[in-house]
């Protein structure tokens, strides 16, 4: 008879008021085998509110291939564990990925309990577009990452969002504001809890208001996209600044053939293609 192994499951928790709380989910954890946390001494507080007396272990960052591996052994013996971070959804910004990989090659089924998520919460309550945007988490604290991560923002056209502590708030608000320019913002503080608040301002405001105040609580920040017609334009006057022999040359360096080649830079450019090969035509 083959044994048949656990299942991993992925247990959303409160990002703050523990009325969001599902009925799935305190069933889950109470019929759980085992219970996976991020932090025990965080998550024995809404355990002992639930009245959830499952076992508990520590998985974090510090022990997620170590402990991961041990966990992995339990899931093959055919005991369910119930995965949960701090707050939110486990796999997103927490070690939890890493659990959710493991499991994956090992062939042992994982799932999801789903609930609040910090990112998706402010999202929703920002009113910044939502059919396309990114979320970054929070920034590297290497500096080089950091700065090239930013760079990469200037351009992003999504509506982008991030996490933030409250005592890395007033270096992040500058250096958002150098590598993206003045954008549209809406800082979220304190989700779901009793001084919840939503400021729709821009990153200059944000940067002079945090200058004189100090931040408390735990931030998102909604960030609005970079305009792509902007950008396109942009993008253009730089062509346009490119001696066009050298913009078609550069794309064949790629691989392309002379005729796609010509039509890619026409359209770079936002010129035609008979305007391209005229051109080059005329300088021969």
């Amino acid at each position: 008879m083959t044994n048949k192994t656990g299942i991993l499951y992925l247990c959303a928790t409160p990002i703050g008021n523990l009325e969001d709380m599902t009925f799935r989910a305190v069933r889950i954890l109470q019929e759980a085998d085992l219970i996976a946390a991020e932090d025990t001494r965080n998550s024995i507080k809404l355990l002992n509110h639930f009245d959830i007396h499952t076992p508990m272990t520590s998985y974090h960052e510090h022990n997620k291939y170590e402990k991961g591996r041990i966990l992995v052994g339990k899931l093959l013996e055919g005991q369910d564990i119930a995965l949960v971070t701090d707050a939110g959804m486990p796999g997103i910004s927490d070690p939890g990925e890493e659990l959710v990989r493991m499991c994956h090659e090992a062939g042992i089924t994982v799932t999801a309990v789903p609930g609040a998520c910090a990112c998706v919460t402010a999202l929703a309550l920002s009113g910044r577009p939502s059919r396309r945007f990114c979320f970054e988490g929070f920034l590297p604290a290497d500096k080089k990452e950091r700065r090239e991560l930013l760079a990469e923002f200037a351009g992003e056209t999504r509506t982008i969002l991030l996490y933030e502590a409250p005592h890395r708030l007033k270096r992040t608000l500058p250096e958002l504001l150098e590598a993206l320019g003045d954008r549209e913002l809406t800082v979220c503080r304190e989700l779901t809890k009793k001084h919840e608040s939503l400021w729709r301002t821009t990153l200059s405001e944000a940067c002079s208001c945090y200058e004189s105040q100090e931040a408390k609580g735990e931030y998102v920040l909604v960030i609005e996209g970079r305009s792509r017609e902007e950008l396109i334009r942009q993008r253009q006057q730089e062509y346009q600044e490119m001696p066009l022999a050298d913009h078609v040359r550069l794309y064949e360096e790629q691989g392309l053939d002379q005729k796609s080649a010509m039509k890619q830079a026409a359209r770079d450019r936002g010129i035609t293609k008979r305007e391209v090969y005229q051109a080059l035509l005329h300088k021969e």
